[in-house]
């Protein structure tokens, strides 16, 4: 698989980004012809958005659920005396049979296996593998997208995900799981970039950044009624399976869902494109007439077009734009460490874990919302320097504030409030800063460096456990280091989106 293939994973959007926005920026009644055709959006559009968005749920379920599958738990030696505790004593050394307080979850992977003492580590490592096929899981789902079109890997990808997902449930050992939680992980990206990339073609220029934002709030939804399972479901695997079972909705996508008329255009298919919006053009309320046409001349003029991509080396090819690519990368560093991180760290909070988690998930939803409105009023770079200073400043006051349970709670949700509206603003920011040249391959990177934090992130957050202080200390410098890197960055809002590496450097 070369480079460009891998970069096209979470940006698929952005190959018609450029056309549409310079159309609608400068010639509003020259649009881009599919939309002039099928409509910015309407209620085609609404109803293809309603049905993919459900799709998010499970993303977030699968992706949050190690929280619930391996919460703390207290535990003692069985041939000790010591009461329960969350702390490896020097005497279970050589314990090989363990009891726990089975008070709040009657069984987890922790419990089946023994995840603990000089096991505990493989917990970390099981979700950081799961980030892992996430990664792959946009990777091959990107390429199979491109290749075959976005309806079919998506449907692909929902039934590689039922079937995993409720496998798992019944793992009999922690390395079955973790194979099954890594093939569900590749299923889960590819759900996520395929259900991206078809909503940004369907979608006119002039509504996709909100669309595109507002893309996250299912997540935020889905992350939000995860305490409801592992509230009503204390044991792991039927906890695993409720969480999976709801996929089997999802298979009625390869009747629900049309291909994407722009892949169909571009893949020399006008006929199938024009039969898509003709119908999208009449739920809509306007004209069918010309489609046929449309889809004819742009098929054609897409044959004798030979877009050209610069080297992915391009991107460090001069100081300044290295300086940018290294800085909008750490920064989508920052969000997959931070997010995912600061999430798993609140579960570990002191009090009842289904409140922390449902709070934190809750307060997501204004902060994805508010976005919206900061990017538009403030620009990309002071919407994203505050947002990560948000965070980075309320994660460093969690080492000096005394914890009472609701102090750490408080201000671990603060962090994630931020995250919340960083992780909106850099898809856009690195979407409008990468020249069209290299804009695949630069908001692939920046993807890539992003599951790279989110790899590590369950490692420092269990570090909790034996120094307190060293998650809320990366977690919090860690964002400020991002903020003050995007004072190398210049701010993109409204202005034309850069073709050539010059005007990348402009």
């Amino acid at each position: 698989m070369t480079s460009e293939d891998e970069n096209k994973l979470d940006n698929m959007n952005l190959m018609v980004l450029e056309r549409d926005n310079k159309d609608a920026e400068s010639q509003k009644t020259t649009g881009d012809p599919i939309t002039k055709a099928i409509g910015a959006i309407g209620k085609w559009q609404i109803w293809i958005c309603f049905v993919i968005f459900l799709v998010k749920f499970p993303v977030a379920w699968h992706q949050m659920s190690i929280i619930f599958l391996a919460p703390p738990m207290n535990y003692t030696c069985a041939s000790s005396d010591n009461d329960f505790g969350s702390i490896c004593l020097a005497e279970y050394k050589n314990c090989t049979d363990f009891q726990y307080d089975r008070s709040v979850f009657h069984e987890t992977i922790i419990s089946q296996w023994n995840l603990v003492c000089n096991r505990e580590w493989l917990k970390s490592l099981t979700q950081t593998i799961f980030m892992l096929g996430i990664l792959v899981g946009n990777m091959v789902f990107g390429h199979l997208s491109d290749r075959f079109g976005r309806r079919m890997p998506f449907v692909a990808a929902v039934c590689l995900q039922l079937v995993t997902g409720v496998i798992t449930a019944f793992s009999v050992d922690w390395y079955m799981f973790t194979i099954l939680r890594f093939l569900l992980a590749v299923a889960t990206g590819g759900t996520m970039v395929s259900s991206f990339v078809l909503i940004m073609e369907i979608i006119g220029a002039k509504y996709r950044e909100t669309v595109g934002i507002l893309y996250q709030i299912p997540f935020n939804l889905g992350h939000l009624t995860l305490p409801l399972f592992g509230y009503f479901l204390r044991d792991w695997n039927t906890f695993q399976l409720a969480i999976s079972l709801p996929s089997v909705l999802f298979l009625s996508y390869y009747f629900l869902l049309p291909e994407s008329p722009r892949w169909l255009i571009t893949a020399g298919k006008p006929k199938e494109a024009a039969v898509i919006m003709e119908t999208a053009a009449k739920r809509n309320g306007l004209p069918t007439d010309e489609i046929a046409t449309t889809t004819q001349k742009l098929a054609a003029g897409l044959s004798n077009t030979d877009e050209e991509h610069a080297s992915f080396l391009a991107l460090f090819r001069t100081p300044k734009l290295r300086a940018r690519t290294i800085a909008i990368c750490f920064n989508w560093f920052v969000c997959g460490l931070c997010f995912f991180g600061v999430s798993q760290y609140i579960g570990h909070v002191s009090g009842d874990i289904f409140s922390n988690v449902a709070v934190s998930a809750a307060i997501q939803v204004p902060g994805t919302l508010i976005s919206i409105y900061a990017n538009r009023v403030l620009g990309r770079k002071v919407t994203l320097i505050s947002a990560n200073c948000v965070t980075g400043l309320s994660c460093l006051l969690i080492m000096v504030v005394p914890d009472t349970g609701a102090s750490h709670l408080s201000l671990g949700c603060i962090g994630l409030w931020g995250m919340s509206i960083s992780f909106a603003t850099v898809y856009l920011y690195a979407g409008e800063l990468f020249p069209t040249v290299v804009r695949n391959s630069g908001v692939g990177l920046a993807s890539t460096v992003a599951r790279i934090g989110s790899m590590v992130a369950p490692f420092v957050a269990t570090l909790r456990l034996t120094y307190f202080w060293l998650p809320p200390l990366a977690f919090g410098v860690v964002p400020l280091i991002g903020a003050g890197l995007c004072l190398v960055l210049p701010d993109t809002r409204g202005k034309k989106l850069p073709d050539t590496l010059d005007e990348g450097e402009a």
